[in-house]
């Protein structure tokens, strides 16, 4: 697995008041399989992950993952970091799955041929090799997410962050994305309002008003998670 530390890594953003915390400053170290992070809309989860990647970058302290730090390798963090967003028609970029794919394997194989044959057997390998030439807008909600996940995991990061992957699905399509996320030999950071979902986790994250409030197994971090919630 890998080592992801986050070493007082805080998030500020220019307010009309003066700067606004998106995050407060957090030290962590995540080497867990499976790791959920749960929390309201707005508590400042989606900020955490991103700094994972350097999708966002600390406006103090710092980020490491294997000891490369986000805010300067960049690079080679997001060669070893996958991110898969919410909505996949942020990462569907092309007309057909198979060219999407081949999209995502540009930098790593060079001959055209090669890459359209391992773009073919990533998309067999995540059930979508009946629609390798077909639109990527002609796809259900379920297989378009998949086909996000193939082309990210094309690359093959040593980590995949989700964030919120099942939001847009419906259950039957909800519990297909969540084998396959489940199912990876990668090591998982999964951001969901799913509590039957991260319960799968080993350890989670309650991220609450731009603070970890709890870190702990998942059944102890859900029954937190409820004690703040109204009602």
């Amino acid at each position: 697995m890998a080592r992801i530390e986050l070493d007082s890594a805080s998030v500020t953003a220019p307010g009309a008041d003066g700067d606004l915390t998106i995050l407060e400053p957090t030290t962590r170290t995540l080497t867990e399989q499976r790791i959920g992070v749960i929390g309201a809309n707005g508590s400042g989860k989606s900020t955490l992950v991103r700094l994972l990647n350097g999708l966002v970058s600390p406006s103090t302290g710092r980020v490491l993952v294997d000891g490369l730090d986000v805010a300067r390798q960049g690079a080679a963090v997001r060669r070893r970091v996958g991110f898969c967003f919410t909505d996949p028609a942020a990462q569907l970029v092309m007309p057909t799955c198979v060219e999407d794919v081949e999209l995502s394997l540009r930098r790593s194989v060079r001959d055209a041929g090669e890459r359209r044959r391992r773009a073919l057997e990533v998309l067999d390998r995540y059930g979508l090799a009946a629609q390798a030439d077909l639109s990527v807008h002609s796809l259900s909600g379920g297989q378009r997410q998949l086909l996000a996940l193939a082309g990210v995991l094309a690359t093959g990061p040593s980590v995949l962050i989700a964030d919120e992957p099942t939001t847009l699905l419906d259950l039957a399509n909800t519990r297909r994305v969540a084998d396959v996320l489940f199912g990876l030999e990668q090591q998982l950071v999964l951001v969901t309002h799913d509590l039957e979902l991260v319960r799968r986790c080993e350890r989670v994250l309650v991220v609450e008003r731009a603070r970890v409030r709890y870190d702990g197994p998942a059944d102890a971090a859900v029954a937190d998670y409820l004690s703040t919630v109204p009602g």
